[in-house]
């Protein structure tokens, strides 16, 4: 490891500069700013459409069904904001109508 600990964005423990992933709280993306699901153009909490390629940032959770800011989590239960496909499996964000991969129609 380089350089020095930053915080996790979600639990503020000091991580490595290179993490994917918090070792601490298990959360995905804990460093650098928010970036929009389709384009990857950083974001802020309370944006309603992307700055970059204007994609509506505010969603129903897959898992509540509650609307929520399109980060990384819901604001309201915690859950990834993530579809899993039912064929072949494939973790994507819910941006598409069909999987990334298999071409499969996703479920909401």
């Amino acid at each position: 490891m380089v350089g020095y600990m930053h915080p996790c964005r979600y639990c503020s423990a000091l991580i490595p500069p290179d993490s994917k992933v918090c070792p601490m709280c298990g959360k995905v993306n804990p460093l650098g700013p928010l970036r929009c699901p389709r384009c990857r153009a950083p974001i802020e909490k309370g944006y309603v459409k992307c700055s970059s390629c204007g994609l509506s940032l505010e969603i129903a959770c897959p898992a509540c069904k509650n609307t929520t800011f399109f980060g990384d989590y819901c604001s309201h239960c915690g859950a990834r904001l993530v579809v899993i496909c039912p064929k072949c499996k494939t973790e994507q964000m819910p941006i598409n109508e069909k999987c990334i991969k298999c071409g499969t129609q996703l479920i909401k």
